[in-house]
């Protein structure tokens, strides 16, 4: 099992989530989770332990972000599509991907690690610099391989009647 499935494991994301998450508001708070996340752990310095709490909060954030929205009246967006095209990307054996995506996405999710190292010395080292180019690393790489989801969506759509029907014009 690789990250990815281990991951999606984890979030134990079901019809129902995948649905909810399909919302923008759900995609785009997401975003949220790296910085909440970078702070929560840099506020050791100011409460102590307590941060703990904080770390803790940020985790269940981000299990329950998929979750809080309902799902979108019309899904004919970048988020909702980049959502779609994630769900394609992790149920599928990369090997039967396109072509043209296989190499892409392993090299956005190769170029988004980079940027974990630089986060995580930030956070032991409490390094202002350090964390803020981590966080913008992660996430511009994580938004970059969003939008290769979408590509990645609107090429296999048509494919399988399952994934059309995730598409909603409003």
């Amino acid at each position: 099992m690789d990250f990815t499935q281990w991951a999606q494991s984890t979030m134990l994301m079901d019809e129902n989530a995948w649905a909810r998450h399909a919302n923008p508001k759900s995609v785009y708070s997401r975003f949220s989770i790296l910085p909440l996340l970078s702070l929560a752990i840099w506020s050791r310095e100011w409460i102590g332990w307590y941060c703990v709490i904080a770390i803790a909060l940020c985790l269940l954030w981000t299990w329950l972000n998929p979750r809080l929205f309902g799902p979108p009246k019309t899904t004919n967006n970048w988020a909702s599509m980049g959502t779609f095209g994630e769900r394609i990307f992790l149920a599928t054996d990369k090997k039967d991907l396109p072509t043209h995506h296989q190499h892409v996405c392993l090299l956005l999710q190769l170029f988004t690690a980079i940027g974990v190292p630089i986060l995580f010395y930030g956070w032991v080292t409490l390094n202002i610099w350090a964390v803020v180019l981590g966080n913008l690393w992660v996430m511009l790489f994580k938004a970059w391989f969003v939008d290769r989801m979408v590509w990645l969506y609107l090429d296999l759509k048509d494919t399988q009647p399952e994934y059309a029907s995730w598409l909603k014009r409003g």
